[in-house]
């Protein structure tokens, strides 16, 4: 789904009173759910990347580059996702070109390009065949809110811009909880994006460590500076994605805007190549989108990969070093 504007906290529509009935009757149901669960642990720590709001907060490229930072320690890392829109149960394991997003999804697919990979709706099951494979940290890119396996560390990530939209629950608002209770199970908040506005901050209200980061172009990605370009995505807020891409000094001619997890039918692609061909300019997606391109498609469009940069790397890798079972 797209987000709806009315979300925003500076929109003005009566929809969010009008849906709060809704909104209270899906908060309630989601923690009565949460109680009837009871965790189990496994005896490789367990990181979770989550969020509290529904969309894109850039949960994947914080679970990258956490990923990394284990990896540049000589550490054995493996992912475990829920594999949302895939029709896999688990526990397997991601196998790039072999498996398609429609089997484990679009994420597990861009995570597995880094470290292994699990998709498993059972977490606890998934994350027991991680460490069977030899994983000595789990990082989880969703679940959050999934109470089956027992976290040692969670990651509340936050867009610095969007924050929580309007506050209000789903569906009158982005929040799959209340703030207060997400940050009240984390550890840490990542930041994402270079909005310094004091507001954010002031919502968190918290004294908890707060980690500020933001996307970076890679080089590919860079090489697309001062060019035309004709953009395209389907994930949680595409207007981001074309902010990106403006910022980086692209020449934005047209964009086209998908649910997030949209799967894109071959008369929507052939309509954006035109569109660009006609206006002598490159089509850009985001890595999500791409690996939601048929094959045929995919030698058509150029992606905007970035990565996650963090202001002060050297005090989250200390976090997150610190759960680490040694001995």
């Amino acid at each position: 789904m797209k987000t709806p504007q009315f979300w925003q906290r500076d929109s003005n529509s009566f929809l969010p009173l009008l849906l709060t009935p809704a909104a209270c009757l899906y908060g309630g149901i989601s923690r009565f759910h949460r109680s009837l669960q009871k965790g189990e642990r496994v005896s490789v720590p367990v990181i979770c990347i989550g969020n509290v709001v529904a969309g894109g907060a850039g949960k994947t490229p914080v679970a990258v580059a956490v990923a990394r930072l284990f990896l540049s320690v000589g550490k054995k890392p493996h992912f475990l996702s829920r594999g949302y829109g895939g029709t896999l149960a688990g526990p397997t394991r991601v196998v790039l070109d072999v498996h398609t997003f429609r089997e484990v999804g679009d994420e597990p697919l861009i995570l597995a390009e880094t470290a292994p990979t699990w998709i498993a709706r059972d977490r606890a099951a998934g994350a027991r065949a991680a460490e069977e494979a030899g994983a000595d940290v789990i990082i989880m890119d969703d679940g959050f809110q999934n109470p089956s396996l027992v976290k040692d560390l969670s990651l509340l990530v936050l867009d610095a811009d969007y924050g929580v939209g309007n506050g209000r629950l789903i569906p009158a608002g982005p929040l799959r909880e209340p703030l207060a209770a997400g940050l009240s199970r984390s550890e840490a908040v990542i930041l994402v994006g270079r909005n310094n506005d004091q507001n954010i901050l002031n919502q968190l209200n918290t004294f908890k460590p707060v980690y500020n980061s933001y996307l970076v172009p890679r080089p590919s990605a860079e090489a697309l500076s001062g060019e035309r370009v004709v953009a395209f995505a389907g994930i949680g807020r595409p207007e981001k994605f074309f902010n990106s891409l403006r910022e980086a000094g692209c020449d934005l001619i047209d964009h086209f805007s998908y649910a997030d997890h949209h799967v894109y039918k071959k008369e929507e692609i052939m309509t954006m190549v035109e569109s660009a061909a006609t206006q002598n300019a490159a089509l850009v997606t985001t890595r999500k989108d791409f690996v939601r391109l048929p094959a045929e498609a995919r030698m058509m469009v150029t992606v905007f990969d970035v990565d996650m940069a963090f202001e002060t790397p050297e005090a989250l890798k200390s976090l997150l070093l610190s759960v680490l079972k040694e001995g």
